[in-house]
């Protein structure tokens, strides 16, 4: 009996380290369809807060971001049938372009707000930064595929990924865009802590961040400054700085248990909360429908979470389970950044809730991020490049 069983694990483990070549009709029937459901969900509940945005009109939002949807649910099928074998192979391409375009945003962008944020291509304006998310995901987890559990106790295979991290931070903070550099390093961080970094790497790490928090400070912008300042004390310029969270507060108030009704939020509606179809949308949303439609809106996000975490579990390969959770955290990163903003938890930082929020690039980038997380669940059953000793603290 004993060596029946030894033989059956022995079988099974060839089994699994076999690279599974499934017909196209296949990959279809392993995508995660009920994932894609609440995606598209989401995107739905996007489309109704988007019409209410502009008053009861498909456009100049809804309309458009629908579309956009379209395009991107056609993305994410298609990165969701390619290899992991072969997006580990476009990982390094991908990454310099988005550095290539970070900088080229530094030299020729269109400025906004005050910032230089997005370039022109083909007549479409495209916001690199969102893509470089994406980007450095799929480059750190092709780097820590790449690499034993062992190295990963060697401060020096650490740099690589460190540099790669540092330098789509630092020139997101040049454009500047606070909001979304803080996103990037947190993907990173995590991606770190996920592939096996050891604990007191981490606290050598941490030992320098409030010197570093405080020197970053030093080099803020001054719109920067002011949004740190009326995050403390927004009643101090009530018409100016602090206009925003105040409304964005006196909206998600007034919303009550059940809300004003769709397409009655007096804030929304009279044009009081600001960039309503963008950063503050979740307040227009939980003004309309109240405590009970905002709890819902978030119970939705974090099905959503959850799944890709999920997901990511399940995968035996390194690099599918590195991935899926490295686009988990980008889209929990969204979600928490943009509403703890519109509570007044954290200072306002120009992040959209995904699928929810209106613009193009925001919602592209979200898309490709689950195309790439549903390319792992796809895949979940492959084995390549890995190391023995990688390979062994898999089920």
């Amino acid at each position: 009996m004993s060596a029946l069983r030894d033989a059956g694990t022995r079988f099974r483990k060839r089994l699994l380290r076999a690279e599974p070549n499934f017909s196209l009709l296949s990959k279809l029937w392993r995508i995660n369809w009920l994932y894609v459901l609440l995606i598209c969900a989401l995107a739905g509940v996007g489309y109704i807060a988007l019409y209410s945005a502009a008053g009861g009109s498909a456009h100049p939002y809804a309309a458009p971001q629908a579309f956009r949807f379209g395009i991107g649910v056609i993305l994410m099928i298609t990165v969701a049938l390619m290899p992991l074998k072969f997006l580990t192979r476009l990982a390094l391409p991908l990454y310099i372009v988005s550095l290539a375009l970070l900088i080229l945003v530094l030299r020729m962008g269109h400025v906004g707000k005050g910032a230089e944020r997005w370039i022109i291509i083909g007549g479409m304006q495209v916001q690199p930064s969102e893509y470089a998310k994406i980007a450095l995901t799929l480059m750190l987890a092709t780097w820590f595929h790449r690499i034993s559990w062992k190295r990963m106790g060697n401060p020096l295979w650490l740099i690589p990924p460190a540099l790669m991290t540092l330098v789509p931070v630092a020139l997101v903070l040049k454009e500047p865009n606070l909001g979304t550099s803080v996103i990037i390093g947190g993907i990173g961080a995590t991606m770190f802590f996920a592939a096996g970094m050891r604990i007191w790497q981490i606290l050598v790490i941490c030992l320098p961040v409030p010197l570093l928090l405080k020197i970053a400070y030093a080099h803020l912008h001054d719109y920067q400054r002011a949004r740190i300042t009326t995050f403390l004390h927004p009643e101090s310029d009530p018409l100016g700085a602090g206009y925003n969270i105040i409304q964005s507060r006196i909206a998600l108030g007034s919303g009550g248990m059940w809300g004003q009704g769709y397409l009655n939020g007096s804030q929304g509606q009279l044009n009081f909360l600001p960039e309503k179809q963008t950063d503050f949308i979740f307040t227009m949303l939980a003004e309309e429908w109240g405590y009970v439609g905002g709890i819902s809106v978030i119970c939705l996000l974090l099905l959503l979470i959850l799944g890709g975490m999920f997901m990511a579990i399940r995968s035996r390969n390194r690099f599918g389970r590195l991935l899926a959770f490295g686009v988990s955290v980008n889209f929990f990163l969204y979600c928490l950044v943009n509403l703890s903003m519109v509570m007044g938890a954290i200072p306002v930082g120009g992040v959209p809730l995904p699928l929810i929020s209106y613009g193009g690039s925001a919602m592209l980038n979200v898309m490709l991020g689950f195309g790439l997380l549903m390319s792992s669940w796809v895949h979940r059953d492959s084995r390549f490049g890995e190391t023995e000793e990688n390979k062994s603290e898999l089920p």
